[in-house]
């Protein structure tokens, strides 16, 4: 049996240990419930995110963005866009945020999408949702614009202010 967290399928603890809200907030919104992230939360996710760009950043990504879509979507609360400077280099980029979280946090993403092509991957935390891509295919598609109402999030906490 596993239990979900932040979207992503997690073995189940050894000894039972209690749930917090974050985990409770996310198993619901993996079942498909629209129920806002606290801001308790928030700041357990944005923690995650910032951990994947810093990831991302430890295997050359440039351009590295952090999205705070809360305001504006349902599906979830952060994009990270960044780029590789080729496919090779964006399969990279994607196979270490997943070895790592992996393997730091236990967390998996319900979804990955491009990986194959490797232009543009989609990963899938549920309320984190990655996309990496090459520069070719990010100048086209130029998510940063699609959403450029969105505020930006600081990559490293003590840019936050």
């Amino acid at each position: 049996m596993s239990s979900t967290n932040w979207g992503c399928t997690l073995p189940e603890p050894s000894e039972p240990q209690g749930r917090t809200p974050a985990a409770n907030a996310a198993s619901a919104t993996a079942r498909g419930a629209s129920a806002p992230s606290s801001p308790a939360d928030l700041a357990v996710i944005l923690g995650y995110a910032r951990r994947i760009a810093e990831v991302a950043a430890d295997k050359l990504a440039e351009d590295i963005v952090i999205l705070d879509m809360t305001g504006v979507s349902s599906f979830t609360d952060f994009f990270i866009i960044c780029s590789g400077r080729n496919s090779r280099q964006t399969k990279g980029i994607y196979e270490e945020i997943y070895h790592r979280l992996k393997q730091e946090s236990r967390l998996t993403p319900r979804a990955i999408a491009g990986e194959r092509e490797a232009e543009w991957i989609v990963v899938d935390y549920v309320d984190i949702i990655v996309h990496i891509f090459t520069p070719e295919l990010r100048a086209f598609y130029r998510l940063e614009d699609l959403w450029d109402d969105v505020p930006r999030v600081a990559l490293d906490a003590t840019d936050a202010g």
